[in-house]
């Protein structure tokens, strides 16, 4: 009688599809990478925790001295300023580690011989990368948020001045007219021919009360054409308060206490998005290069040098080549409510773009560097 045969499992080493085992691999090769590993934890959320640690420790210890530790401008600060910035570097020092490990530690012959796709073995890197960089941003994302809500002031410090946030207009108007030497001492306003006593403080039009044994101006004062000061009634200067208040609120209704629950949301996927693209070019850099090191460089010279350039200098003839920069498409994603990232001292310096535009300039980057870092794994030689 003869034994039924039993079909052999199918070899699947050539599949250009990664495996599992094949993600887990990748994921504990990088993992295990102690020096690496510690520098993007304590960019990611090293460095947004002790900042935020020490504001609240010198709140703590002299609350009349050091302001809270949260808040709607300390939340701006650290998102846009620190980690849009620093978490796509270290993102892509964590893909062009992944890119070129095989090379730099002399694996890459060892991978060939066992038979494996070249290019799944290089697609195998993406979702484990990913796995390190993506949860790092969320948890030092997350420190901040809850800092940023929990600690924030309990009122809004606008220019100088305590405000209860969130005022309609003719709130604030209501609010002025009911502080209008504070008003007129701390707001910007133009046009506005009237001075009050502000004790020293420096708005843009006080007058300081006179010493004593010197003559000065006691109270409010209308600055005519002629220069000479006439005193002014309290309808007056409530009336100027309230024409400041009109003039700033457009600027105000932009300042917030804390940061919203959908401005969290949306700036936390913008700072995933923006690590995933670094991540994801670095590792096609390293790749085509076979090298950490230059790849690094060149990344942190694209981020920090050649983005803040391209997108702030326009040039009418190569605007459309300004526009493919990645750099400038994840700043036209970013979320309206955030300063802009790399500065601008309030002027929008970003080309203009639609949001398509900068989204299928993003995935240019991104499929472009992908096909280039797996065409370079697929044609080296071992």
């Amino acid at each position: 009688m003869t034994t039924p045969s039993v079909a052999a499992p199918a070899d699947r080493r050539g599949s250009a599809i990664p495996t599992l085992s094949m993600i887990t691999t990748r994921f504990m090769e990088l993992r295990t990478r102690r020096g690496l590993m510690i520098a993007i934890a304590l960019v990611t959320v090293g460095i947004p925790t002790v900042f935020l640690a020490v504001r609240l420790l010198l709140h703590a210890i002299s609350p009349h001295t050091y302001g809270p530790a949260g808040g709607y401008d300390i939340y701006t600060a650290l998102t846009a300023g620190v980690l849009y910035t620093f978490g796509f570097i270290v993102a892509a020092t964590l893909g062009a580690t992944a890119g070129s490990v095989d090379l730099t530690e002399g694996m890459f012959r060892h991978l060939v011989v066992t038979g494996r796709s070249r290019i799944a073995v290089y697609l195998a890197r993406i979702p484990a990368g990913l796995a390190i960089i993506v949860p790092l941003v969320a948890l030092g994302f997350s420190i901040v948020c809850a800092v940023c809500v929990y600690a924030a002031p309990s009122q809004l410090s606008y220019d100088g001045l305590k405000v209860p946030a969130g005022l309609s207009q003719t709130q604030l108007e209501s609010f002025a007219a009911s502080h209008a030497n504070e008003v007129i001492c701390d707001l910007p306003y133009d046009h506005v021919n009237i001075a009050v006593p502000c004790g020293g403080r420096g708005g843009p039009r006080p007058i300081t009360p006179g010493e004593p044994g010197k003559s000065g101006p006691s109270g409010p004062v209308i600055l005519g054409q002629s220069g000479q000061p006439t005193p002014a009634t309290a309808s007056q200067v409530r009336a100027a308060a309230i024409g400041i208040a009109d003039q700033d609120y457009s600027d105000y209704k932009k300042q917030f206490r804390v940061p919203s629950v959908s401005l969290m949301v949306k700036t936390g996927l913008w700072l995933e998005l923006e690590a995933a693209v670094g991540f994801l070019v670095g590792l096609g850099l390293g790749s085509l290069i076979g090298q950490r090191t230059v790849a690094m460089v060149l990344m942190i010279v694209l981020e920090i040098i050649l983005t803040p350039i391209i997108i702030r200098v326009r040039l009418p003839h190569m605007i459309n080549l300004q526009r493919a920069v990645v750099g400038g498409a994840t700043a036209r994603l970013e979320p309206s409510q955030l300063p802009l990232a790399f500065g601008g001292g309030g002027h929008d310096y970003r080309l203009p773009e639609t949001a398509t535009t900068a989204v299928i300039v993003i995935l240019a980057w991104v499929v472009g560097w992908t096909i280039l870092g797996a065409w370079r794994m697929r044609t080296r030689d071992a």
